[in-house]
């Protein structure tokens, strides 16, 4: 029986952990619950699930983590602002399973040098993929990590063409339904470059070793390249039950948590190569990653700004990365060395100095 935490309860994360463990009440126990803002959704899954501690917004997350004997805890909050919980379930031991990217991206050295081996579980269908993958050979045998990405509502579409893209078409992905800033991320690509920072800081690959292939059907999750040319993919319909499983009883899998692929029906799978000159983002993530420091909460933290300021309706579509990118170049740290008070100072500046590159621009 794993005692598990669940933070950002109420979200879609959460809500379908909490799904994997009602079905799977002899394998897991609920011990805590932390949500943001929705307190009476979060009682209502206390008292289904006997829940004694709980917890509303991140500082009362860490407090919880810190006070309540889990086995795993798995972060469901969405933004940097889930850095604060991670850090805490790292120092107390526990296993813990992102799906948190941001507080990883944000935190990078800082998150790393804290956790143990082995103690950080991918939640994110990419990264859970490679690191099923990565169980087929050792970690010198890996050649290169291939993140899949379903290329959005605007894929094969020029760069010029997206000028006039309106907020709805953003909003209007053909597979996952994610929440404005994150569906909207994977429109542009961003989220994939985000992912990029993620598998570097989880699986410790160098960023020219770790390649973006379009894969519209999200069938194949991710692939790992060996040294000998075998590439291995994970493979599934689209499910965020499963990696949640993973995440939660790593490295065991749980029977039925999903419905596996059809073989008797035809179907085709496809890749192609990603657009760089349309979708700068993942070049720019990369670029981002390499300087290291806070340059990756800097990035998300100009993302953020700008994706809400597109859906205001104040700048359009292609200024959402031209000012990220801007942001970016105009951001010089004191120090390259990682730390809490550094992090949320680089995304405090990053906000603002997006901001008035926006305001500029009106």
């Amino acid at each position: 029986m794993r005692r598990v935490i669940i933070l950002g309860s109420t979200g879609s994360i959460g809500v379908q952990a909490i799904e994997v463990i009602a079905a799977n009440r002899d394998s897991f126990e609920i011990v805590g619950l932390a949500a943001g803002t929705r307190r009476e959704a979060m009682q209502a899954q206390a008292a289904e699930f006997g829940v004694e501690h709980l917890a509303i917004g991140a500082s009362e997350a860490e407090q919880l983590v810190r006070t309540v004997e889990a086995d795993v805890v798995l972060n469901g909050i969405t933004g940097s602002v889930g850095l604060g919980p991670t850090i805490a379930v790292l120092e107390t031991g526990t296993i813990l399973a992102l799906a948190n990217k941001e507080s990883l991206i944000v935190g990078g050295e800082l998150v790393t040098g804290i956790a143990a081996p082995g103690q950080i579980v991918p939640v994110d269908s990419e990264h859970s993929a490679i690191a099923q993958a990565l169980r087929s050979g050792a970690a010198g045998e890996v050649r290169r990590l291939v993140l899949t990405a379903s290329g959005g509502p605007f894929r094969g579409r020029t760069r010029e063409s997206l000028r006039d893209v309106t907020p709805a078409e953003a909003l209007a992905h053909p597979t996952w339904d994610m929440g404005l800033v994150v569906t909207t991320n994977s429109s542009t690509l961003v989220n994939k470059g985000l992912e990029v920072i993620e598998a570097h800081y989880l699986f410790d690959v160098p960023y020219d070793r770790i390649d973006v292939t379009v894969h519209p059907q999200s069938i194949v999750h991710s692939m790992v390249e060996f040294v000998d040319g075998s590439t291995i993919a994970q493979c599934s319909p689209p499910d965020m039950r499963l990696p949640i499983s993973l995440g939660l009883d790593w490295p065991n899998r749980v029977a039925g948590v999903g419905a596996p692929l059809d073989w008797t029906t035809a179907s085709s799978w496809t890749f192609e190569p990603l657009d760089d000159e349309a979708f700068p983002a993942v070049a720019l993530a990369k670029r981002v990653g390499r300087a290291g420091g806070t340059y990756p909460a800097v990035f998300n933290a100009a993302n953020e700004q700008a994706v809400h300021a597109f859906h205001a309706g104040t700048i359009g579509y292609l200024d959402i990365l031209d000012t990220v990118e801007a942001v970016v170049d105009a951001h010089s740290p004191e120090e390259s060395r990682v730390t809490l008070a550094g992090v949320l100072e680089a995304e405090r500046w990053a906000r603002a100095e997006a901001d008035r590159l926006l305001a500029a621009a009106r």
